[in-house]
């Protein structure tokens, strides 16, 4: 079992019988945080349909933008598209949006409801260039996968 399959069986047990979202975002992130070498930042941004943005949600690292145009910066390009982004070097990224200058690469996984809506994404900043690959980014949707079974019921 790799790393990346045992952080996923980690968050199901974590997630066993808790239903409250704020929750488990909050112990998934520190869950990331904790499991996984080379971040800087890993939390949540979460689709306010009202303002039509992401607007900050549970995470662990230095302070963070509080609000994202979807379409903006890799989050928002993320959430618009509804596609994982695997950012290499965020500098290259034409929107890139600095919250922390500290930040070299980037992995943004959508997160959506049964229904298809956007819910959030999960956001991993990392202090290295090229630190996310596709296996990577594959497992980060598995647990963002699993997440979303506990938040969409």
């Amino acid at each position: 079992m790799t790393e990346l399959s045992l952080l996923n069986e980690q968050l199901s047990a974590l997630l066993t019988n808790e239903h409250s979202a704020i929750a488990n975002l909050a112990n998934a992130s520190a869950l990331i945080n904790e499991s996984i070498d080379n971040l800087n930042w890993a939390g949540f941004y979460l689709y306010n349909s009202k303002n039509n943005q992401l607007d900050l949600g549970p995470f662990q690292g230095k302070v963070a933008c509080m609000h994202i145009e979807l379409g903006k910066g890799v989050c928002g390009v993320a959430a618009s598209t509804k596609r994982t982004q695997i950012v290499d070097d965020v500098s290259k990224f034409s929107s890139y949006i600095a919250c922390d200058s500290a930040a070299k690469s980037e992995l943004v996984v959508p997160m959506l409801k049964q229904d298809g809506s956007l819910y959030g994404v999960l956001d991993l900043d990392a202090p290295i260039l090229n630190r996310f690959n596709q296996s990577f980014a594959n497992e980060m949707e598995e647990f963002a996968s699993r997440l979303m079974v506990t938040i969409d019921e």
